[in-house]
Order: structure tokens, then sequence, then C-alpha cells
């Protein structure tokens, strides 16, 4: 790179990703640096080893600082999950143990189970399922138990991330303290502290700024060929993986590198029309990449079993309110209790609390993006924050918990396009705050050079102290945590005597549902290869729509939770757990007709009742299938011919 001549800033290109990039597309001074201000592009050794230290002293933070708000999660990892969301968390350690126990035989887990939600089935393409990191994790898993493989993962997405966006500056020649505190709000950021609470597959954002960053290189390649082929794969690899991660953050990502080239293009229309054939061959490479990688498991999710249509979530639910912008959660350092009962209120819950940035960085980004609005990357930046921002905002306002049907935003029209309606826009803060990160340290940097060149260096520190004070209102606290419910006593030895083989359906009670998921995490804790009749998921219901928990729960199934929350003793975890069901008193049994036809329907191999001799679930039962084969601690089980018929459905 050049050096400046005299004393005022050189700038890095918006389409050349570092010198070597611009040298192969044969690109001059001014396309190589537009981006950030710099120096000799050859530093002398003694202050290459200082950056390399200094690198090495960030991502060194970035771990530590990940372990410090995951340190409560580490005091037991195997049994500890983060506070507000225990439904996905035992959701999500089912899906370690599934894949697992796939690996564990030598098999890929298949894409379509009937290992949940038993004889129908899942489509885990259609699920959160996470499967890429829930293979990397089978050997934890499989060693340690699921949680801990979550455990691990919820520390990986914040240092992770923070790392990525981190590096992903770096290659754009941003200087190593932006780059760092960009890294530090993008990886410690609300959206991804929030997404902690259950939401694995979302907390672990480290893809994205790799993806948006592989498409501005492609972007900024003048040669069609190798260059183009090169990239092209690349980028195809990071969107194949991202899909397999969170399908979600995938799309979403993707179109918000896409609104960034938009904008680029806007303030560099020449550039991007010599740039356009490059551009379109490699992003085709990338395309074609992805479909040659993913294209089966997209055709098992939209074309296989149980392909679905439509979103299980209410429309324009999960949208941020306003003024979540500036209202901290309790899950944030810097709080007040004002401040986190307000956030609590949110409609959304806590996993979906995501909008957080705060005055003083909103005001920062606001002054930069004006001060620094010649600059075409600072404006493309800008506008795709603010572009992001509003999509998030979803179709109607919502205003401290209000919402405003009678004004229509964007997203009401973007989200009755082909999946639109399966993205949450809440969920676009995480790319907000992505963008809003890189903003503030391209301005922290021009800033500084400003003032270097034009005032002292004395006065240029100045602009760091204001970035790092207007960033500690995003600082996280330690995550609270609790305990998902442990396995009932003699849940492992009822199992060995019943001697199921390899795949037996099994009636576990509770049976699980949405907000009732203790059979699943049970499941999933003790390892066994079996498969759950019920369960917590998405899928489709009769008529192909899209729902939680497909078709619902049985009538037989919501008696016989009934009966089990009924006798649970008031205050114990279980009841606790139970409450968020919402289950109510037992109402009247389900006629004989409806148990049989459920029964028959079902086919369990087994039934497996966390209950006592003597409760109504356990007299209910008896009748139904006779005496318990095992009897367990507070476990009883009943190992069934697979062509036995219930006795009857007497009253209680």
């Amino acid at each position: 790179m050049a050096k400046t001549g005299s004393g005022a800033p050189a700038h890095a290109s918006d389409a050349a990703h570092d010198a070597g990039a611009a040298r192969d597309a044969g690109a001059g001074d001014k396309t190589r640096h537009d981006l950030v201000a710099r120096g000799d592009s050859r530093p002398g050794r003694p202050r290459a080893l200082a950056t390399r230290r200094a690198t090495v002293l960030t991502l060194a933070f970035y771990l530590v600082a990940a372990v410090v708000v995951t340190w409560r999660l580490w005091a037991d990892p195997a049994s500890r999950i983060v506070t507000g969301n225990p439904d996905d968390a035992d959701l999500f350690a089912w899906y370690m143990r599934y894949a697992a126990t796939a690996i564990a035989h030598g098999q890929l887990p298949a894409l379509a189970t009937t290992a949940l939600n038993a004889p129908s089935g899942i489509n885990l393409m259609w699920n959160s399922s996470m499967l890429l990191l829930a293979l990397g994790l089978s050997p934890i898993t499989l060693a340690f138990g699921p949680q801990v493989s979550l455990t691990l993962l919820t520390t990986a997405g914040f240092a992770g991330s923070a790392a990525a966006m981190f590096a992903v500056l770096r290659r754009w020649q941003v200087s190593l303290s932006a780059a760092a505190l960009a890294g530090a709000v993008y990886g410690f950021s609300p959206a991804l502290v929030q997404s902690a609470i259950g939401h694995y597959d979302l907390q672990f954002a480290v893809l994205p700024p790799l993806i948006i960053d592989a498409m501005l290189r492609i972007a900024a390649t003048t040669a069609e060929f190798k260059p183009g082929i090169r990239r092209g794969i690349g980028l195809g690899l990071l969107i194949t993986a991202e899909l397999f991660i969170s399908e979600e953050l995938a799309l979403t990502t993707v179109l918000t590198g896409l609104l960034l080239l938009a904008w680029l293009a806007v303030g560099l229309p020449r550039q991007a029309v010599r740039q356009v054939p490059a551009a379109a061959f490699g992003l085709g490479v990338a395309g074609l990449t992805t479909f040659l990688v993913a294209g089966w498991a997209l055709w098992v999710q939209f074309f296989g079993p149980l392909a679905q249509s439509g979103s299980p979530f209410l429309r324009d639910f999960y949208e941020n309110d306003l003024t979540g912008f500036v209202t901290p959660s309790g899950y944030l350092l810097f709080h007040t209790a004002d401040s986190a009962a307000k956030a609590a209120l949110y409609r959304g819950q806590p996993p979906e609390y995501l909008a957080y940035l705060g005055w003083p960085l909103i005001i920062m980004l606001v002054v930069a993006a004006i001060a620094f609005r010649r600059r075409p990357v600072v404006r493309a930046l800008a506008g795709t924050t603010a572009v992001l921002a509003l999509l998030s905002l979803g179709g109607q306002p919502l205003v401290s918990g209000i919402s405003h049907p009678g004004i229509d935003l964007p997203w009401h029209w973007l989200e009755d396009l082909p999946l639109g309606g399966s993205v949450l826009p809440d969920r676009l803060s995480i790319l907000v705050d992505g963008a809003a990160a890189v903003l503030l340290a391209l301005a922290l940097d021009q800033a500084r050079q400003l003032l270097r060149t034009y005032v002292s260096r004395r006065k240029a520190a100045l602009a760091s102290v204001l970035a790092v004070l207007a960033c500690l209102p995003l600082v996280p606290a330690p995550l609270p945590v609790s305990q998902p419910v442990p396995l009932p006593a003699g849940w492992n030895a009822a199992f060995a005597a019943l001697h199921l083989p390899t795949g037996a359906r099994v009636l576990v009670v509770p049976v699980p549902a949405v907000h009732l998921t203790e059979a699943m995490r049970w499941a999933a804790d003790d390892g066994q290869r079996y498969d759950l009749i019920g369960g917590y998921f998405i899928g489709p219901a009769w008529n192909g729509v899209a729902y939680i928990d497909g078709n619902g729960t049985a009538p037989t199934a919501v008696y016989l939770n009934q009966l089990w929350v009924s006798g649970l003793r008031a205050g114990s975890p279980l009841a606790k757990a139970a409450a968020r069901a919402d289950l109510g008193a037992p109402a009247v049994q389900p006629a004989p007709e409806a148990v049989g036809s459920d029964l028959t329907s079902w086919r369990p191999a087994a039934v497996v009742a966390d209950t006592t001799e003597g409760s109504a679930l356990a007299r209910y039962l008896i009748r139904l299938f006779g005496r318990p084969s095992v009897t367990a601690g507070t476990t009883m089980a009943w190992r069934l011919p697979t062509s036995a018929k219930p006795r009857g459905a007497g009253t209680g």
C-alpha cells in the first residue's frame, strides 16, 4: 500500500480486500485503499511481531470474556442451562443426542426421522436441528453428555463470533484496535446474549461475517475465472455450512450481503458496472456449489417426507419493540430495575428481546454516518444498518408493548414473499449489530486519522475513549443459570429391565409437547436409542401447514399429562417446570374409543411413566395395561406386545 504523501489519509477501496487481491485484480492505489486510513503496508519486523502479539491477546481476551459470561454454566456444564427458555434447551439437547447416537452407530443422522413424534416423525430440515454443529460435537456428547456440548457451543459462539468479525475487519485493513472493539461489539452483542437463552443455532453467529466477507471479495474481483471459481466455491461452502446450522440466519445473511453490495454499487457506480460480470460469475459459482452440496437436504425439506408450507409463528408477533433499542434487559451488566422489568414484558419473551443498542452507540453511529457521509463504504454501511433495523420492526410498529396495526412498515410486504414468513424480523438484530460494529470500526479509524492529521495524536486517543464508552452499555452480565429436570429415580433401571430393541416406540408420561419437554431431556441425558411418541417440533398439520407440534397433542396424551401434573408435589422442581404448560386440572377422561384409536396409532412397545403406585396416573395406566412390568424408584414401566390393545379406560 502507498503511504500518504502529505499527511492526509489514504483510503482503501470498497472493492479490494487487501493489497495482494488488488495486485491480482490490477487495481491502482485508489482502488486499493478507500476503506480506512493505514500507514506502510510493509511494517518492520518488530512492528509485525507486535501486531501478532496484539492479535493473539485480542483473541485470548475474547475467549476469557466468553468464559466469564458463561462461567456459571461451567460450574456444572453437564446439568446447567441459561435461565429463561427450558423448552428450547431440552429440544437442542435432544438434537445433540440424536446426531451423536447416529455417529456412534456409524451413520449420518437421517433428515426425516421417527425418533421424535413417532410414528409420524419429523423433518429435521424444517426444525432448528443444527446438524453440522451437532455432528462436530458428537464426541463430546458421547463422552460427557449433550449439555456439555451445548455449554461449549455457547462459549464458542461468543468468542468465535467476535473472532470472526475481528478477522474479517483485519483482512479489510481496519486498524487492530478498531477491529478488536468491533469484534467485541458483535460477538458479545445484546442480540447474541439474548439468543444464548436457548437459541443455540442463532447464538453461534460465527459464519455471517465470513459469508458477507466472501461476497464482498467476489464483488471485488475483476478477473472472471480463477479467482471467481475459488472464491465462489468458498462462499458456497460457507453458505452450506450455515444452512446446516440455521437456515434462517443463512438466508438473512445472504440478503444482508446483497443489500450491502447494492448500497456500494450506488455509491461506486463505475466500479460496479465494471465488476458486474465477474461478481455475477462468482456468485453463480457459489449458488451452484450450495446446490450441489446441500441440494439433497433441501429436496428432502421441500419435497420429501413431512414437507410443509407457511410459518408456525404468528404474523408480526416476533418483531422488535421500538423502545427495545434503548431499554437494557437484566441480562446486561448496566441496567436498572425499571429497564429490566420493562424488557421482561416484551411479548416475544427473553430469547427474542434482541433490539438493544443503547442511546450512546446509536448517537455515535448517527454522528459518524453524517460526518463521513462522503465515504461510499460509510454510506453503504449506514444504509444497510438502517434498513435492517427498520425491517426488524416487523409489519406494524410495536412501541412500549402496544401494536399499531394501522401503520404498515416495509416488512408487511416482504413477509408474503416465499420463505418470508419463516423469518422472524426481530432476529435481523444479529445482522444489525454486525453492521453497526463495522460502521463503528471504520468511523473510529477515520476519526482518529483526521484528528492525528489536523489536531494532534493525543486528541486522536479521545476518539477511542468515546467509542469504548459508547459501547459500555452493551457489556453482558454473567448469564443466569438453572437446572433442567433430572432423570426420575429408577429411570435407567426400568429401561434396562424392559430390554427394548433399538428404535422401539415408547410412550413416556409426561408425553412430550411444547412447554412439556422433560421426556425429551431425559431421552437426551440417558442416551437410550428409542423412538419417542409425541414431541416438541415444527411439523405439518393435516392441511400441510406448519405448526408447533404439527397436528397437536392427542386427547389421550393431554389427559395423561393432566394426571401427571395433578400428582406432582406443589412447589417441587417438576411442578414448577410443568406450570409453564398450563394444563389445568384433569378433564373428563377421553372415551375408550378415543384412547383405543390413539394407542392403535401409536403402537407403543412400552409405556414408561414418572409416577408412583397409588397416584391417579398409576391407577389409570394399570386399568389400561395391567400391572407394570417394572417398578423402580419413581418410574413405572410396561412392556407391551405389538398387538396389545388397552384393557379399557374405565373411570378413575
